[in-house]
């Protein structure tokens, strides 16, 4: 279980130093996947737009379970993976 990012950070407009390419899956770049077919680069750019402390995710697999849009609609995500193979080198990962 990786750590929250912290209420102080995610209040601040933070900006990603550096961005690369996922080059195979892990349960990090699953997550970054679901924030980006939601519109968001990541977890800390989806709780500085929506102002949230937590992510709802899966107990199970700490995936990421329901994602509020921009436009105020909602993602739902499976508990299962969701990001083929294939679609793993579209997966940016950005740094701090």
């Amino acid at each position: 279980k990786k750590p929250e990012v912290s209420g102080v950070m995610a209040k601040a407009d933070i900006k990603p130093k550096s961005v690369h390419d996922a080059k195979k899956w892990s349960a990090d770049v699953e997550n970054l996947y679901r924030f980006q077919q939601a519109g968001y680069r990541d977890e800390v750019e989806y709780k500085q737009v929506k102002q949230v402390d937590t992510v709802e995710r899966w107990p199970e697999t700490g995936f990421v379970k329901k994602l509020q849009r921009r436009d105020n609609t909602f993602n739902y995500f499976d508990k299962q993976r969701e990001c083929k193979d294939k679609e793993v080198h579209k997966v940016k990962v950005y740094v701090y």
